[in-house]
This record gives C-alpha cells, structure tokens and sequence, in this order.
C-alpha cells in the first residue's frame, strides 16, 4: 500500500494542512491554509483536509499516518481559558506557586507583577503527609483528611485536580492514594499527577508544570477525542499521533493523560523539518527562522539536530523575559520565540518609535488587508503595502486599500510620513526584533552565527529571510519547497517516541549499578507502554550529571545495555568532555553526582537522504512584473515575479525578484541571487559581503 500522510498545523491565525504520498520518485505533496476556527479548532482541521485529499484524489480511508500539532494547549494557558484547578500540596506547601523560587526576572523594577497563578490560593488545599529526599516516609498520609477535601474541592467549582507532594519523585505512593481516593469519592474529577507528570526535583517546577497539565486536560482530551472521532467517522483508519515539544510524535491516549508535553508541538515541526533539510544538505550549522501568523521561532541546529532543553516557559508578563512566566519542565526543543509574525500590530511608543507586536491580529479579525474588520496596521499590511505579497496570489484576495489606509492612519500619519515609508518602518523594526532575538539566542547558546546557513519556513518567513540574514550578516539562506507550510511537513518527518525523566540522587564515586539498572529498566518499561506501539523501537539512556553544589546539570548519554561499576569511568570522562566543550576546562578531581535519568523509546528518526545535484544554471522566464516599493531608492520600481512550482532545478535567479508559490513568496533582495537546488529548494546566495 501506498503511503499517504496527512499533517495538520493549527497556528494562531492559519491552520496548514499537507498531504504527502510516497510514490517511487519521492515524496509527492498537496498543501493548503485555511483560517484557524479558534471557537472550534477542529473545524478548520477538517475542512482544510477535506480540501487537501480531494486535490490529491485521495479519500480518509487511504491515509496510512495522521499527524497533529497544534498551539491550543498553549493558548488555553495564555489566554485562561482551561479547566478551574485545585491543588492538593503536603501540609506547608499551599503556596509554592506564589513563593516560586524567590527570584525576580527585572531586579531594579519595583513594580515587578508576575502573571496570576493558574490556581489562586482559595483552590489551594492541602495535607498532613511527607515523604524524604530518598522516599523514605517521615509522615504517613492522612487518608480521612483527604476525602475531607472532596466537598471543599467540589464547591470551589474546580474540575481538574493536580497533586504535587515533597519529594514524590522518590517515593510516589501517597500521590497513587490519593488519586485512588479521589476516584472513589469524586470520579468526575480529572487528576494529575507530579510523580507521573514530572518526577523530578525542583519543588516549584514540578508542581507548575503538574498544574499546568491539569489546566489544561480537560480541554485538551475533549477536543483530541473529537477529533479522533471525526477522522473515524470520515473513514480514518491510521491512528492520530501528536507532536510533543520534544520533536517526537505521541499516540491519543499519551496525549490525553499528559497534554502539557504538546505546549510548543507546532514550533517543534519546524525545528524538525529544519534538521532534516540540514541533514540532507550536510549542513552542520544552521539557524531555523519559522515566522508565521502570530510569533517568529528560531533555533539552533547542529549536525543535523536541534538544540533540547528540559524546561520551558509559558505566558511571560515581562514580553519576552526569561524567568518572568510559568516554567514547565518537559523535554522541548530550544528555541526563542517572539511576538513577530504577519499578523503583529505596528504601533507608535510613548516616543513616537515604531514597536511591533507581541499583540495580533490572528486570524479573528486578522490584519487590516483580509477584509474582516481589522484596522490596526500589521506586518502583513506592511508587506502588502510594499507590494512583496501579490494580492491576487494570497490565499484569499486581499486588499491593498485597507492595508495602505490602516498603515497611514496608525503610524505614517502621526510620523508625517507616506503610507510606503510607514511600511518600510514596520518591516525594518520586526526584521530587526527577529534578527535581535537571533543573535540573543546565539550568545546564550555560545555559538557564533556567521558560519551558519538560515534555513527560513513558514508563511512568512521567506518574505523576511533574505533581510534577516543580512542583518546578521550570514550569506547563504536556504527556503525548503513547500516552505509556507513547512511545520506541517516537519510532522512527518518526526519519530513515534517517548522520553521519560525521573530524579534519583546518586554519587559518581559511590556508583550503584544495580539501583541504577533496577531504575533504567522501569522507567524503559513505561516509556515503552506511553510510545504506544512504536514501530522498530530503540532505546536511548543518558544521566544528568553535575559537579557537587552545581544548580544545573549536563546530560550525558549511557552506553546500551546495562551498566556496570566501571561504566562510572566513562561517565566521568563523557561529563568532563562535554563540560570542556560547553567551558572551556573541567574541574579535575571534583565531585560528580547524577540527579536526573533520561530514557528514551521509539522509533528511528527517518534518515535524511541527499538530494540529486542540481543541472546547469539556466535562466527562467518570469511570469510578469510586479511593482515593489524600493526601499533603497524610496520610490516605486518593477521587478519580475516567478512562479516557484515552474522553477525547474538549477533555475537561477538574480535579485531583487519575488518567487512565488501557493503557500507563501520569496522576496530576494538586492544583495542576494537565487537558486534552485536538486532537491527544489530555494538558495539564496549573498553577492559579496554583506
């Protein structure tokens, strides 16, 4: 049987749908966007699939691989719009969710707010109990005063129950009872709990991300089982998988239990789509820029992999500010995140400056050219204005009018400027918030940029990508083929796998190898059961590792198997070579203690395999002109349009020209020329230095 994969990337202001059918020469793709439906998410989803499948003449019933991602859980968190939670702590811990780590994100700002906890103190209860740091009981749970909290939980409206108790990580049976106790008393509730959601140490990590998990499970599972429902109806037959943040595809009934782990799912596929147009490139070092409706996503690529972390930050009060939000400890690919996409607001400061979003559009009402009721002056309305998008080469038409007369009237107006130059002060100011965010990203990260090729996806980005890069001065940008819906192709690029974590103290000089194995091969098979039937399986195990007294640790990857007393050795020079590189010198002769197991199950990331090389260069016809606002000149000139689908590879293009294609444009600066490659991406290439 054929294989027919159907992806679906629900984003703030576009749902992106693709359908790819392996066929024997490569991958053959039908992509469509549609406006995300943000009353029911689920509508747009099937509405675009239904328009994808038709155009590829194909039904439900041929799919072999269903793939989702999508920002719902994420804007449930931000906007407050998940489950009332209660929180049950151990007796003394009501209020780790406000006390937090004691830290403050701006130190001089005396005004400092941070955003509201998810549940406030009135659904905050708690109980005598407490396990030690190495799960030993100090004192056993008070099994009457937990069914006491059922009728208080009941009247305090809450629907969803997250359970964080000291130290569960180590021992979890009082978090079990009293989940089982709950499901006796009030079997309506939906619990979660932080020794299955998080057993890891950091008091106010763990409990955060359980809480978020709560928050948002109820909508979550709601929405996933509707869905699931529907594809049925409509003759799926393939199991639905869910993009985790991590870059890895779980099944329905993972996602429904943990659903805080699909927080950055959407990014994620671009991260992944990235690496693997890296990976068939040989391209060792690469900047990802994922701009969409709603936010800009860069990451760091190496070798053909993105950049992990193990905690992540939702709702920042302070914009972008780390440290200033809720942190949700999960397996994530890193990136940063900004609120610059096509749908940001352009208005004028306290200083008559320009500033661009974090606010959007979205897609309800959207910018101000869609039509619905928009005025405020967006990038889009921008990149309309300049003419870099075709108003008839949109996914809609657009119109021009409204783009022009909402930009005048929030920015050229008062900065007595025309309707042109207020665009161009918009793009030159989210261009630089993106390139900004770069390089920010790049210092904390300790890697130096202008050796790296910047991989541009998503409906945007390709129209900024070319300005981007030379803002960071990097001369090559690569725009993969089908790049406005490039997430969505990333899905099924990614592996059915689960990653696992769980704390568990252990010093290196004083190694036990069979409480580590024991550990391991518990947690192997339950991160088994939660892949849920992952084809070709492998396995992954790594430590993390710290010098005594450290707040941070390095992860440091296990050799297969089991280990033994004198793989502590190895651990030791794999930790001291990875700190060398991370820097610059290791401690000789220090302490090292492991805090935290890592075990990864699932499938074999599909490998990457190059593509033909390109022909000759030969020059292609374009199919018009089209009149773009100069910004270098300030005046109105002509430049020819191509049509990507008709660039055949080795096409080779000179800028400035706009190439355009079903799902976004290319614009290709002055500074740059173009190419196609035997894979049909798109290379832009620097002419000279930049």
């Amino acid at each position: 049987m054929t294989a027919l994969g159907l992806a679906a990337d629900i984003g703030g202001t576009f749902t992106d749908i693709v359908v790819e059918r392996t066929g024997p020469n490569g991958p053959e793709r039908v992509s469509t966007k549609v406006l995300t439906t943000h009353d029911a998410p689920e509508r747009a989803l099937l509405e675009g699939a239904e328009q994808a499948l038709s155009r590829a003449g194909a039904g439900w019933g041929e799919v072999t691989s269903f793939v989702h991602g999508t920002t719902l859980a994420t804007n449930a968190i931000i906007e407050r719009k998940g489950a009332k939670t209660a929180l049950i702590a151990t007796d003394g811990f009501r209020d780790v969710l406000e006390i937090a780590d004691e830290s403050r994100f701006d130190q001089y700002d005396l005004d400092i707010e941070k955003p509201a906890p998810l549940v406030p103190r009135s659904r905050r209860f708690t109980v005598v109990e407490r396990m030690d740091v190495e799960g030993g009981v100090l004192t056993p749970l008070d099994e009457d005063a937990v069914r006491a909290l059922v009728p208080a939980i009941r009247a305090s409206g809450a629907t969803a129950v997250a359970v964080a108790f000291l130290h569960s990580y180590a021992n979890p049976a009082h978090e079990r009872r009293v989940r089982a106790i709950l499901e006796a008393e009030a079997p309506e509730l939906a619990v979660s709990l932080s020794c299955e959601v998080c057993p890891e140490i950091r008091e106010y990590e763990r409990t955060s991300t359980t809480v978020a998990n709560a928050y948002v499970q109820p909508l979550m599972a709601g929405y996933l089982r509707r869905l699931e429902a529907a594809a049925a109806e409509r003759g799926c037959r393939a199991p639905m998988r869910l993009m985790t943040s991590g870059g890895r595809l779980a099944g329905v009934d993972t996602a429904c239990r943990f659903p805080v782990r699909l927080v950055e799912s959407g990014p994620a596929g671009g991260a992944i789509l990235a690496a693997h147009v890296a990976a068939s490139r040989a391209e060792d070092k690469v900047l990802s820029f994922d701009m969409g409706g709603t936010t800009a996503k860069i990451c760091l690529i190496e070798k053909g992999e993105p950049l992990s972390a193990r905690t992540f930050e939702v709702d920042r009060s302070a914009r972008f500010m780390k440290g200033s939000g809720f942190p949700l400890r999960i397996p994530v690919i890193e990136m940063i995140e900004i609120g610059a996409g096509g749908g940001s607001i352009a208005r004028l400061d306290a200083t008559k400056s320009i500033a661009v979003g974090p606010e959007s559009a979205g897609s309800e009402p959207g910018p101000a050219c869609y039509g619905r009721g928009g005025t405020g002056a967006t990038v889009t309305d921008a990149d309309v204005a300049l003419g870099r998008i075709a108003p008839d080469r949109f996914a809609f038409d657009l119109d021009v009018g409204r783009a022009l007369a909402a930009i005048a009237q929030s920015i050229a107006g008062p900065l007595d400027l025309s309707p042109e130059m207020g665009a161009w002060g918009i793009a030159e100011i989210v261009d630089e918030n993106m390139s900004n965010a770069a390089r920010v990203h790049a210092v904390e990260r300790g890697a130096t940029l202008a050796d790296h090729t910047l991989i541009a996806f998503g409906g945007a980005a390709p129209l900024h990508a070319a300005r981007v890069a030379e803002k960071l001065g990097l001369g090559r940008v690569m725009i993969p083929a089908d790049a406005g819906v490039g997430s969505a192709i990333g899905f099924l690029r990614a592996p059915v796998a689960y990653e696992l974590l769980q704390s568990r103290y252990m010093r290196l000089d004083a190694f036990d190898p069979d409480l580590a194995n024991a550990l391991l091969d518990a947690m192997s098979a339950e991160a088994t059961a939660l892949a849920e039937g992952a084809e070709a399986t492998r396995e992954r195990r790594a430590a993390f590792m710290r010098y005594r007294g450290q707040g941070h640790e390095i992860a440091v990857e296990l050799p297969p198997g089991a280990v033994t007393a004198d793989d502590a050795e190895a651990m030791r020079r794999a930790f001291e070579a990875e700190y060398d590189r991370l820097f610059a010198r290791h401690i000789p002769g220090a302490t090292i203690e492991i805090l935290s197991w890592s075990v990864t199950v699932g499938a074999e990331t599909p490998a990457a395999e190059a593509p033909p090389a390109a022909p000759a260069p030969s020059t292609p016809v374009p199919v018009r002109e089209r009149l773009i606002f100069d910004t270098g000149l300030r005046e109105t000139r002509s430049v020819p349009e191509y049509d990507r689908l008709a660039l055949a590879p080795g096409a080779s293009i000179p800028g400035p020209a706009m190439i355009v294609e079903p799902t976004t444009t290319t614009f290709v600066t002055e500074r740059f020329s173009a190419m196609v490659d035997g894979g049909g991406a798109l290379v832009l290439t620097a002419n000279g230095v930049l």
